[in-house]
């Protein structure tokens, strides 16, 4: 009898009903904070400076939309969230457009010095945000973009697009040869090719790049802080400035971190699926 490979006995032991539970504890436990910040948002100001979150459990009266009120009619508040909007949605959709164009060119298109440009692009993976962001921001500076959402857009565009081309490179260079020749012997030319077979096929993956540029757009706080003015700031930066009277805005603080943790959450689990999906890519064959 053939002894069970160390990959089975792993999948054996994942999928019992004890690791179940405990994984399903530690997602509540994860859960916690949201949670908390959620009843802290739907409390009174005056109550969310003498205690916990905790106490709508015994005093459910304590719930009330009052601070959600007063955070509509803050006018830095709302613009930011728009702001941020405005920033994450071209940032995100640049790089999966662009990343993918030049992921497959990688992959599967000859032109001289690929696997240099390639491994040069591969090697700005190891560069930090905080080296360029200096001389960027004179660049930007020099050309009339500091201060703007283009500005920001640009910034994030440029340090997401080495991640999402080593990602989308790596992912088609998994399709099969036959499969793209194929479709070239029926006449298909580059951008046929690209839209029709290797899109639908690299769906996975690319959702998977979409959310983690999404994600790391849409909390992003340190660019924001160097790379906009009071005008074109994010829901970060602006909580940031609210921090500053924190005892005189706490009912604004609360909702607006509210909405700006949940809607990243709500991305996540609506595309979890994909997301699982374009991780794994490529780990089992």
């Amino acid at each position: 009898m053939s002894k069970e490979s160390l990959g089975s006995r792993l999948a054996s032991f994942v999928s019992g009903g004890l690791v179940r539970v405990f994984l399903v504890v530690v997602g509540l436990f994860w859960l916690v904070p949201t949670i908390g910040l959620l009843l802290s948002s739907l409390r009174p100001p005056e109550e969310m400076t003498v205690s916990g979150w905790w106490e709508v459990f015994s005093k459910p009266s304590q719930l009330t939309f009052e601070s959600y009120d007063k955070l509509l009619g803050n006018s830095d508040i709302t613009d930011s969230i728009l702001n941020t909007v405005l920033i994450t949605v071209p940032a995100t959709v640049l790089v999966v457009v662009i990343g993918s164009l030049a992921g497959y060119a990688f992959a599967w298109m000859e032109f001289p010095g690929r696997d240099w440009w390639f491994l040069g692009v591969v090697g700005l993976l190891v560069v930090p945000v905080q080296v360029a962001l200096i001389p960027i921001a004179e660049l930007f500076g020099n050309i009339g973009i500091f201060g703007s959402l283009i500005g920001v857009i640009l910034f994030h565009v440029g340090f997401g697009l080495p991640f999402a081309v080593f990602l989308l490179r790596n992912f088609f260079a998994e399709i099969p040869r036959e499969l793209l020749e194929a479709a070239r012997l029926d006449g298909a030319g580059e951008l046929r090719l690209f839209f029709r077979v290797v899109m639908p096929l690299g769906g996975p993956a690319i959702a998977a790049l979409g959310i983690f540029q999404f994600l790391w757009v849409w909390n992003d706080m340190l660019v924001a802080l160097i790379f906009t003015d009071a005008d074109s700031q994010p829901i970060t930066v602006a909580l940031q400035t609210q921090v500053r009277q924190f005892g005189n805005n706490i009912d604004i603080l609360a909702p607006g971190a509210f909405i700006s943790m949940v809607i990243p959450l709500v991305v996540f689990f609506a595309f979890q699926r994909q997301f699982v999906s374009g991780v794994m890519a490529g780990a089992v064959k």
